[in-house]
């Protein structure tokens, strides 16, 4: 067929070249869209970040996430596939291209944001790490743990923060050290160990789980600072802007007071930060990928990020752990959002 103009041949090549580039689009939400479903990767199971129900549903903080990622990417908060993964295997499952997002109680350090290939930016948890004894043990205080077994799971910052604080403080111990969460907590309330060491949400949900929840207790200290952040694979700066923002996004609701059954009723508000969030002015899902209504959808279906916290962890939830440092940054906390515009 002959092209009979330079317009013509213009059209022609736009459309093959579009063709092509829609075919070709490898980046981690045109493969999302490709595929339908979002893959979230979360733990094997801890009580208020990502734990299945009685009818195989996930629930927890880091669940409601990536049911608020689903939404705002594919507008639907159902689709979402949640990816169990150990502490040990989650950094090649998102290498490999397994999950498209690690929202899995996994504390930012140096090494996993270089070595390991991933981005984190946004802290949907700020923790620190401490110990679980026996309440009828006699210890106090984790000064007083010098020569006891440690209940460690492999692959976690645990680890090298038990290591890290014992050789500081003088003391020895015995790590004895499990694949899965689920392990370590079981061998620990079996006996194998004196103490069972991990992020003080963990040892609070964990805790509430055993048999005889009082007859454990947590010691005062915190060791380490455990700030668990969403992971996303290095090289997609959309990709990563986006899952950040998401977490922003909840903040900022969060501080105007906008929840999930009231979010509907904003848009019609003046207020400009509020009109750019819901999409009623400004681009900003489009300088994300995404359409104007990206963080509506988003608040529909989890409302905002207290509402996630005290559902999950907080006054609403068995575990009852008060926000602190979670809290909002105008509230005594370090949860904090940057400017929408």
């Amino acid at each position: 067929m002959k092209i009979r103009s330079w317009s013509a041949a213009l059209t022609a090549l736009s459309i093959v070249y579009s063709g092509f580039a829609h075919a070709e689009d490898t980046s981690t939400l045109g493969k999302i869209h490709a595929r339908g479903e979002l893959n979230c990767g979360v733990g094997t199971g801890l009580a208020g970040f990502a734990l299945p129900d009685a009818d195989g549903n996930w629930q927890g903080l880091d669940a409601d996430y990536c049911r608020a990622l689903a939404a705002a990417v594919l507008g639907d908060p159902a689709k979402v596939k949640f990816v169990p993964l150990t502490a040990k295997d989650r950094f090649a499952a998102i290498q490999a291209g397994q999950v498209d997002v690690l929202a899995r109680t996994t504390t930012w350090t140096l090494s996993r944001d270089t070595a390991n290939g991933l981005d984190f930016r946004a802290v949907n948890y700020y923790d620190g790490q401490g110990f679980l004894v026996r309440a009828d043990s006699g210890i106090k205080s984790a000064s007083e743990l010098d020569g006891a077994s440690i209940c460690l799971t492999q692959g976690s910052t645990a680890e090298l923060n038990t290591s890290d604080y014992f050789r500081a403080q003088g003391m020895s111990y015995k790590p004895v050290t499990f694949a899965t969460s689920s392990e370590t907590v079981k061998a620990y309330e079996s006996g194998r160990c004196d103490s069972y060491s991990n992020d003080s949400s963990a040892l609070y949900g964990e805790r509430r789980r055993m048999s005889e929840p009082d007859q454990h207790m947590v010691l005062p200290e915190i060791i380490s600072r455990e700030p668990l952040a969403i992971g996303v694979l290095h090289g997609d700066s959309q990709w990563s802007d986006l899952t950040t923002w998401l977490h922003f996004a909840l903040l900022i609701a969060e501080a105007n007071d906008i929840k999930r059954q009231t979010v509907d009723s904003f848009l019609t508000s003046e207020n400009p930060e509020i009109r750019r969030l819901l999409g009623v002015e400004g681009n900003t899902g489009e300088l994300l990928g995404v359409d104007k209504a990206w963080a509506l959808r988003a608040i529909r279906a989890v409302g905002n990020y207290g509402e996630m916290f005290e559902r999950n962890l907080g006054s609403e939830s068995s575990l009852k752990i008060p926000r602190n440092q979670n809290a909002l940054w105008n509230r005594g906390g370090l949860q904090y959002a940057p400017p929408l515009r």
